[in-house]
């Protein structure tokens, strides 16, 4: 991979890695805000569990997902990532409130399908370059 790329995956891969795994963190601990409050009624209409409750499953998934991002799982974590991010868009958007953290979550989608594919990259310039030194 062009060297010049080296920061950019490097940002991505923890800022995004750190972004989940604490958002996922906050959702035992409601420092960062109330976070059953962005739920749409819809969803809290058809829930099984109490939004807290669901919320806190989220919580789980989003550090999984940072952790598997920070381990080196970034291709797969970041297109999960990409995934759960515009599920949540809709979400926000089905609340008629929080359309403001839907576009940012949209934004952040983006940069995580951008990671996603840098290593993507990556990979296939190892694959190249360990090709290379057995056929040398």
């Amino acid at each position: 991979m062009d060297h010049r790329l080296a920061t950019p995956f490097w940002v991505l891969r923890i800022g995004l890695g750190l972004g989940a795994f604490l958002a996922g963190l906050d959702k035992f601990f409601d420092i960062l805000t109330e976070w059953a409050m962005y739920l749409s009624p819809q969803a809290t209409r058809v829930l099984p569990v109490s939004p807290t409750v669901f919320m806190r499953c989220v919580g789980v998934i989003e550090m999984i997902v940072g952790l598997a991002i920070l381990a080196g799982f970034s291709r797969i974590g970041a297109y999960v990532l990409m995934l759960w991010l515009i599920a949540i868009s809709i979400n926000l958007i089905a609340t008629k409130l929080y359309y403001d953290l839907a576009v940012r979550d949209i934004e952040i989608a983006l940069g995580a399908f951008a990671l996603a594919r840098l290593s993507e990259v990556r990979m296939l310039s190892s694959e190249r370059g360990s090709s290379r030194a057995t056929h040398a």
